[in-house]
């Protein structure tokens, strides 16, 4: 069984936006890769934003997106948000606004986890990188 590749990125904001626009970009780059990728959110409010968001970060850009709510979207390339599990089709690449660590890491293939300034956000990422570390993956960190 290969274990994920598991990315920290560590950036300068300190706010929920500056998170969201950065997935947004993990996003494009995973859709252009042809990568299946699931964004996981602590809520549904958070799905609902990254859902705007990902309209509207970049005005020429476009990435198929919807809410996983038990249906998997028609189109094989689309991005999924929510706040379970991925299903099984789409356990490539998780990016992970949620504080907690994903079930069952071993199914994915990557997962970026994105972390700012906060100190809310630094402590639940601290937990996840000790979390990672005691599955024996050793995470990588980006300061941004």
């Amino acid at each position: 069984m290969q274990l994920p590749k598991v990315n920290f990125y560590v950036l300068s904001s300190q706010s929920e936006q500056g998170r969201q626009a950065f997935a947004c970009k993990l996003a494009e780059k995973a859709f252009r890769l042809g990568l299946k990728t699931y964004i996981l959110t602590n809520s549904l409010h958070q799905a609902q934003q990254m859902d705007k968001l990902l309209w509207t970060f970049r005005p020429n850009s476009f990435i198929p997106h919807a809410i996983f709510q038990d249906s998997l979207p028609d189109t094989a390339n689309t991005v999924i948000i929510g706040t379970q599990q991925p299903p099984a089709p789409w356990q490539h690449t998780l990016i992970n606004l949620s504080t907690d660590c994903p079930v069952q890491v071993e199914q994915l293939k990557q997962i970026f986890e994105l972390l700012d300034n906060d100190e809310t956000q630094k402590q639940a990422g601290r937990l996840r990188y000790r979390h990672y570390q005691t599955l024996g993956i050793t995470p990588n960190t980006h300061k941004m």
